[in-house]
């Protein structure tokens, strides 16, 4: 194979030493032939080998040695695709251009994720590489938003079909009811000869009479008739199929067109065959009776199901276009004291913007002036309007329910938290879940193996059947249209488009679809205690003076030393002394231990300031205080000790408040079989106690944030899939370490990497929803995959065994592809327990208010 050549453009390089260390790792890399690494352009030439190594190899040698390659994504909306196998062809062609890294077609929603480097491929090569693989590429380039423009060109499709359709039914209808009228006349005409001619043979004669208003089916010109209604069925209706099964055989692969049109065309060439034979004579040799209903009768039933396909796929993305249709067109801008209606792509960062009661807020921002409440319902999940008052935090597309607010835009366009809700939406829905590699295995055969049994079919029925050509040709087409790809291709992404939707109109996001599988898995839930069982705002509730300090006295001193922290504890503290009124001035020499405590030194005196634990390590004694701070652990208080120049100074008992809905998510979980397990930093007793209140049996207490992870590895090797609820921020490592991880958000800081799924409320009760979702729709996909197997284990040996008619073959084909979309689309309507509420129920005055705010 020839060398190739390939820039890549590389981060993080500072000086000529990474110039060497880069250009070492490459040309150390077998398939290397040649690394040329400059400095100023920041991207590497390389020459490679692509039988012996990768671009995507190179990449991770790189990655390896220290340093990153920059990748860019783009998203086509593909058209022209009907099954796995147009997934196949459309992600081979487009892999091949150079520069590719990755290719994610979804046959769902119709969309190719390209991963490349860029600067090494345009969009136009792209568009090109899928347009000669024979599939198209919606141009997005005019004004109208991207999502406008498909949502135009999928009704133009459906429209498309809909005309096709009425085509179809125009002439097939007739043609199959003058053609099956026909056919029985004639059968019961022949039944009738023969009664006659067996009484004629013993003396009896009856001659059969046919009925006047049916004499006129016998005329010999009816197939003529036959086969000038068949002809616009089968090439204009029937092009699409046509047109299709070529592109594949050029790209030298089949799918869905290709037995249809084999199907079709194999009936209709044959009827013109007996035609010509009609003609010239040779009915003797090739027969007389046409098929051209059959393949009429098979376009139009297929094209039928087209049409409820693309209506019920269409259906599968609504909840994600009821999200994007949220957003207002319009602002209220205010400049030098003047109202001033702006398109909201007009807005940015800074600009102070007028929202008056009942319209929708722009963008995300900061309230500068007002009070009022604010309907969070269609993104948070929370049922309840949220009071907002100067220094709140505002959200794009919620709407204002009450009283005048002025707002400072602090994030627009793609960085709204609705922008990045519907980024991740769109992300998981067009990811591929680990379920659906086994139906793409078997697509990757199904229409090869589909075609080499029709060819036994056909050889079966000729020579060991002997039924002669025709019927053999019947049976074959028979096999060659049952047979049904795409319920396989359509049985997973759309369950999964359509339970994504669902969790994001309840709040609940999950990154990817493999998320979504893993949810329904889960045996182990660990919680952490702050931030989220509790509120994560402790409070001081018991301040105890030791060795002749005084309240004040020891609080001051504790709150100077935990200043510098940003513990919760520590800012409690702080917080405790500030609302008594005492003066704190700055620590000197401040040093901190994660989850432990803190040292810093306070008017010239040593001061420590942490947990029992922590204050012990120091060498100090703490048997004199331990009845104290056992007793205040024992009221779910967390204690913390003050030592002032090695004197204990006292003794401060601090606690956070738990959350409402807390009691009842944690009874949720188990009511769902699930062990629950909280993780905190606490002493055994406090921690017992937080979870004797809350319902919680098993405790892990003594966790410091850095062994998060390492507790919830211990928790899997125990051989049970593990969940790690946390707020996304100290428990980062954790939740990437879970089998799926769940970050609680605000509904403002959504993008938490380390997380699978982000609940946007802080209610933990949507954790026990995500895992419904999660077991209502893989039970879905688990349905759709049955049916899409089922359908094809049964029904193609019934074809070959010659127990269908080619007709019915069709109907059953169509409704095939049908059934797993609308069963699918089931989810929708599904009620789970608990259900927060979604954009159905999020008030009627939502959709006055998006009148109003558009």
């Amino acid at each position: 194979m020839a060398i190739q050549q390939i820039d890549l453009p590389i981060t993080g390089m500072t000086c000529a030493g990474c110039v060497r260390t880069v250009e070492r790792a490459l040309t150390k890399t077998e398939g290397v032939e040649g690394a040329n690494v400059n400095l100023a352009t920041e991207r590497a030439h390389v020459e490679f080998d692509p039988a012996k190594t990768s671009v995507g190899e190179i990449i991770d040698r790189v990655s390896r040695a220290g340093y990153g390659v920059a990748q860019a994504s783009i998203e086509l909306p593909i058209t022209g695709m009907t099954c796995a196998s147009c997934v196949r062809n459309v992600e081979r062609a487009v892999s091949k251009v150079p520069g590719i890294l990755s290719v994610n077609v979804n046959l769902a929603t119709e969309k190719a994720s390209v991963t490349y480097l860029p600067g090494t491929v345009r969009r136009s090569d792209l568009i090109k590489a899928v347009e000669n693989a024979g599939y198209g590429v919606l141009d997005l380039s005019n004004a109208e938003a991207p999502e406008d423009a498909e949502r135009k060109a999928r009704q133009a499709e459906i429209d498309r079909q809909k005309r096709l359709l009425l085509i179809g039914i125009a002439f097939s209808l007739p043609l199959f009811l003058l053609s099956m009228g026909r056919d029985l006349l004639m059968s019961s005409l022949a039944s009738a000869n023969a009664a006659a001619n067996a009484g004629h043979s013993m003396g009896m004669s009856a001659t059969p009479e046919v009925h006047p208003l049916l004499a006129w089916l016998l005329w010999p010109g009816w197939p003529f008739v036959f086969g000038l209604l068949a002809t616009p069925v089968q090439f204009v209706v029937g092009r699409q199929y046509v047109v299709g099964a070529i592109k594949a055989a050029r790209n030298r692969s089949a799918n869905m067109d290709t037995l249809i049109a084999m199907g079709s065309l194999a009936a209709y060439i044959y009827s013109v065959f007996v035609l010509i034979g009609m003609v010239l004579g040779l009915t003797d040799v090739i027969g007389d009776h046409v098929y051209f209903e059959t393949a009429a009768v098979i376009i139009t039933l297929i094209t039928l199901g087209k049409l409820l396909e693309a209506r019920a796929k269409g259906r599968t993305s609504e909840a994600i276009k009821a999200l994007m249709g949220l957003a207002p067109k319009t602002a209220t801008l205010l400049r030098d004291g003047q109202e001033i209606e702006v398109p909201v792509d007009d807005v940015m960062q800074g600009d102070v913007l007028v929202v008056r009661p009942g319209e929708r807020i722009p963008v995300d921002g900061v309230v500068i002036e007002g009070r009022s409440a604010v309907d969070e319902s269609m993104l948070t999940g929370e049922s309840l309007p949220v009071n907002k008052s100067v220094g709140s935090e505002v959200i794009s597309a919620t709407v204002n329910k009450q009283g005048r607010l002025v707002v400072e835009a602090t994030k627009v366009g793609a960085q709204t938290a609705l922008a990045q809700i519907v980024r991740l939406v769109e992300q998981a829905q067009g990811s591929k879940a680990p379920i659906q590699r086994v139906a793409d295995q078997v697509s990757g055969v199904f229409v090869p193996v589909v075609l080499v049994l029709a060819t036994l079919t056909f050889l079966a029925w000729l020579v060991i059947g002997q039924v002669g050509f025709v019927t053999a040709m019947v049976h074959t087409v028979a096999v060659l249209v049952i047979a049904c790809p795409c319920a396989l291709g359509l049985a997973t992404p759309t369950a999964i488009m359509v339970g994504t939707g669902k969790g994001a109109e309840m709040g609940i996001l999950f990154k990817n679809s493999e998320a979504l599988e893993n949810a329904h898995r889960l045996k182990v839930i660990a919680l952490d205690k702050t931030g989220t069982i509790t509120k994560g705002e402790p409070s001081v509730t018991d301040v105890l003076p030791f060795n002749g300090f005084d309240k004040d006295d020891l609080l001051r001193m504790a709150a100077v030393a935990e200043r510098g922290s940003e513990h919760p504890l520590g800012q409690a503290v702080v917080k405790a002394a500030q609302d008594v009124g005492l003066k704190l001035a700055q620590p000197e020499g401040f040093e901190a231990e994660s989850g432990r405590g803190v040292r810093a030194t306070v008017e010239g005196k040593t001061v420590l300031v942490g947990s029992p634990r922590f204050v012990r390590e120091q060498g100090i004694d703490l048997s004199a205080y331990e009845a104290q701070v056992q007793a205040l652990q024992a009221r779910a208080r967390t204690a913390v000790l003050a030592v002032v120049d090695g004197a204990v100074a006292g003794l401060i008992g601090i606690a956070d408040t738990i959350k409402e809905g807390s009691r009842e998510a944690i009874a949720d979980l188990q009511a769902l079989g699930l062990e629950v397990v909280m993780i905190t930093g606490d002493n055994q007793l406090t921690a017992q106690a937080i979870a004797d209140e809350v319902g919680i049996k098993r405790v892990l207490a003594e966790v410091l944030p850095g062994q998060k992870a390492d507790t919830v590895k211990a928790l899997q090797a125990e051989g049970k899939k593990a969940a790690m609820v946390g707020d996304g921020i100290n428990d980062a490592p954790a939740l990437a370490q879970a089998d799926v991880g769940i970050a609680i958000g605000t509904g403002t800081d959504i993008a938490m990497e380390a997380s699978d799924v982000t609940l946007m409320s802080g209610d933990l009760r949507g954790v026990a929803r995500a895992i419904r979702l999660s077991k209502a729709t893989m039970r879905t996909i688990y349905q759709n995959l049955f049916w899409a197997f089922i359908y094809n284990i049964i029904l193609i040996p019934v074809a070959m065994l010659g127990l269908l008619v080619p007709m019915l073959a069709a109907g059953a084909m169509a409704f095939s592809s049908v059934f797993v979309v609308s069963n699918s689309l089931r989810l929708r309507g599904k009620k789970l327990r608990g259900d927060a509420p979604t954009l159905e129920r999020a008030g009627v005055a939502l959709k006055a208010d998006a009148a109003q705010g558009a």
